[in-house]
């Protein structure tokens, strides 16, 4: 049974200040615990019911990953899941380190993505398509967000990512490699010659690519419109994006 001082605890890693507080953050859910257990994140402490913990030892006994035995009502007491009836891990953040990239990799970045269900989905559309970097601007929401966790479904474990100032980012970039951006107004994605490597910057929600980006997108990009859908969701446009991406550069 969780006691009163471990519920507030879980319960506080729901806000951004506390998880950067306390270097935590909370994996919800049967699914991403076990993709979590089975990864290269260090998890604190692992709150699950005794069905879980009896189906899933194997992944903690080995890294010995201290096990709380709660109920379901504890578990949806703390979380913020409205039903989870398998666990919650509490797992340590990583260091925002910078990342290097390759000539031959396209790496994705995401300039003010506000809303957590879309990076959550961008994360999990990523892992899909093989992109395994991705570069956030200070604005976008926080990775650790719970609902970025767990629209993730455990790809967050496979993608790294780092924030910073993506201006500066792309400012030190060799000239060389390839900047596409997202636009209502560009190039058709269908008919566009993708480079091997290079970068895809996906803007706002609401009003796209900040203007202090554009100058260093070297090539627009427009998914044509065949209906009268005023836009597209960002996580969708980048699925579309990706796709075309590894089509072309497949051949």
């Amino acid at each position: 049974m969780l006691s009163k001082n471990q519920i507030k605890y879980i319960q506080s890693l729901h806000q951004k200040k506390y998880r950067q507080q306390h270097g935590a953050f909370l994996v919800e859910g049967a699914k991403s615990v076990q993709e979590v257990l089975q990864s290269d994140f260090q998890t604190e402490l692992l709150i699950a019911t005794e069905t879980f913990y009896k189906e899933n030892s194997h992944l903690t006994d080995g890294q010995r990953t201290p096990v709380e035995i709660a109920s379901v009502a504890d578990l949806e007491r703390a979380g913020t899941l409205e039903s989870n009836n398998a666990a919650i891990a509490v797992v340590r953040t990583k260091e925002n380190r910078p990342l290097a990239v390759t000539d031959h990799e396209l790496v994705l970045i995401l300039d003010d993505i506000r809303d957590p269900g879309n990076l959550g989905t961008i994360l999990r559309i990523a892992d899909w398509y093989g992109i395994r970097k991705i570069i956030c601007s200070e604005t976008t929401t926080d990775v650790y967000n719970p609902k970025v966790i767990s629209a993730s479904k455990g790809s967050f474990t496979r993608v790294a990512w780092w924030y910073g100032d993506i201006v500066t980012f792309l400012r030190e970039q060799p000239s060389k490699q390839s900047v596409y951006g997202a636009f209502l107004g560009g190039e058709n994605v269908h008919q566009l010659a993708f480079s091997k490597g290079g970068y895809l910057i996906m803007g706002n929600e609401s009003n796209g690519i900040r203007p202090v980006v554009e100058p260093y997108v070297t090539q627009r990009v427009t998914i044509p419109r065949y209906g009268e859908a005023e836009s597209l969701n960002v996580g969708i446009a980048t699925a579309i994006l990706l796709d075309n991406w590894r089509r072309e550069t497949a051949q």
